[in-house]
C-alpha cells in the first residue's frame, strides 16, 4: 500500500485572508506560530490580522533557534504553547520550516508552511534536513508535508534577496538530478509522476529566475517573484514527496551528495544551502558527462552570480578527499541511481566543472 500526501496552497498578497476557513477545516481553535525572528516580524501580524475576531486564540509566537538541530526541535516539542495548539504555523526559511515539521509529527500536530524566502521547497515537503549544533548535516527525519502552504509574494520580494538567490539555485537542482537518478531504472506511475513534473522545473527559473531576482533586489512583487516561489517551493516540493518513497529514493543525487559533503569541510565565509548545490549542479552534468547542460547552467549560475568555481565556496582542490569522504555518509551517496558513485569520477567531475567555471569568469 502507498500513500502520497500533497500540502494545498494558496499564492497572492491576500493570501492569509484564507486562513480562517482553512482551519475551520480542522475544526483548529488555538494556532502557535513558529519561526525566525524576521519571518515572525515579516509574517506574523497579518496572520493575526486574519484571525482576529474569529475565536481563534494564538497561542504564542515562538522563535524556533537558527538552524535545525534535534536540540531546536527538542525544545520545541517542550514548550507548553506548541503543544498546546491545534495547528502549527511553520514560519520562514527551510531551517525554520524543517524544525517545525520534525517537532509536529514527534506530537502528531497538524502544520501550515508560511515561506517567507524561498530558498528551498521545505515548505511543500515529507523531508527536513537535521544538522549537528556545528552546522554539519546529521541526517534526514521524514515528517509529514504541512497541509497548506501561504505564499504571499510580496513578503518574498521584501525578504533579504541573497535567500531568493540562493533558491533559484536549488531549485535548479531538482530536474537533473531526477533526470539522472531515474535514468536507467523501471519506474511505477508515482515514480514516473514525479519524473514528468520534475520537467518542468528548470525552464521557468531559466524564463523568469534574472527578472524575479532584480524584482526582490528591488522589494518589488511582481508576476516574476510569484512564478519563481512558486517553482522553488510547489514545482519542486510535489517532485520531493513523489520520488521519496520508502521503495526508492530518485530526489536528488550528485549535486547534493557534493552540497553535503561540503558541510564537512571547515572555513571561512557563510555559504547558503542552494548557493553550494548550484555549483554541485555543474558537478553532476561533469560527471555525467553531459557537457551541453554543463555549459549552459554554468553560464546561467554566471549570469545569476551563483558559484562556477571551488574559489567562489571557499574550496579547493586539496579538499576534495575529505568532501568525498564527508559525502560517502549522504543519503544521496548511499542511494545513488543510476549506479554507485564512482569516487575518483566525482573527484574528477568536481575538477572539470571548477575548470569550465574558471574558463567563463576569465572569459
Amino acid at each position: 500500500m502507498r500513500t502520497v500526501d500533497m500540502s494545498d496552497y494558496t499564492v497572492g498578497e491576500d493570501a492569509f485572508d484564507a486562513i480562517p476557513a482553512t482551519l475551520e477545516k480542522f475544526g483548529a481553535k488555538k494556532i502557535v506560530l513558529v519561526g525566525g525572528k524576521r519571518a515572525l516580524a515579516a509574517a506574523a501580524p497579518g496572520i493575526k490580522a486574519a484571525v482576529e475576531g474569529t475565536g481563534i486564540e494564538v497561542t504564542d509566537a515562538i522563535v524556533y533557534g537558527i538552524e535545525c538541530t534535534q536540540d531546536n526541535i527538542d525544545r520545541l516539542v517542550a514548550a507548553p504553547a506548541f503543544r498546546a495548539a491545534d495547528v502549527v504555523f511553520a514560519i520562514g526559511g527551510g531551517k525554520a520550516i524543517d524544525t517545525v515539521k520534525t517537532a509536529s509529527s514527534e506530537l502528531g500536530k497538524i502544520v501550515f508552511s508560511v515561506p517567507t524566502i524561498c530558498s528551498n521547497c521545505s515548505a511543500a515537503t515529507a523531508i527536513a534536513v537535521v544538522y549537528n549544533n556545528d552546522g554539519s548535516m546529521s541526517h534526514y527525519a521524514y515528517p509529514p508535508c504541512p497541509v497548506h502552504i501561504f505564499i504571499n509574494p510580496r513578503i518574498i520580494a521584501e525578504a533579504p534577496d541573497e535567500y531568493f538567490w540562493a533558491g533559484i539555485g536549488d531549485a535548479l537542482s531538482k530536474q537533473p538530478e531526477v533526470e539522472y537518478a531515474t535514468s536507467k531504472d523501471e519506474l511505477d506511475v508515482t515514480a514516473e509522476l514525479g519524473l514528468s513534473l520534475a520537467r518542468t522545473c528548470s525552464e521557468p527559473l531559466f524564463r523568469w529566475g534574472e527578472q524575479g531576482l532584480d524584482d526582490v533586489r528591488a522589494n518589488r512583487s511582481s508576476e516574476a517573484v510569484e512564478r519563481i516561489a512558486l517553482d522553488i517551493v510547489i514545482n519542486t516540493g510535489y517532485v520531493s514527496n513523489l520520488t521519496n518513497q520508502p521503495d526508492f529514493y530518485y530526489n536528488s543525487c550528485i549535486a547534493h551528495a557534493f552540497y553535503n559533503g561540503s558541510t564537512g569541510i571547515v572555513r571561512e565565509g557563510h555559504f547558503l544551502h542552494g548557493q553550494v548545490v548550484s555549483f554541485g549542479v555543474l558537478v553532476l552534468f561533469a560527471y555525467a558527462g553531459d557537457e551541453e547542460s554543463l555549459r549552459r547552467y554554468a553560464e546561467f549560475n554566471k549570469k545569476l552570480g551563483l558559484p562556477v568555481t571551488l574559489a567562489e565556496i571557499n574550496l579547493n582542490e586539496a579538499d576534495l578527499d575529505d568532501l568525498r569522504r564527508y559525502a560517502e555518509h549522504s543519503n544521496e551517496w548511499k542511494q545513488q541511481k543510476p549506479e554507485p558513485v564512482d569516487p575518483e569520477r566525482f573527484i574528477a567531475a568536481i575538477k572539470a566543472a571548477d575548470a569550465l567555471g574558471r574558463e567563463l569568469l576569465e572569459a
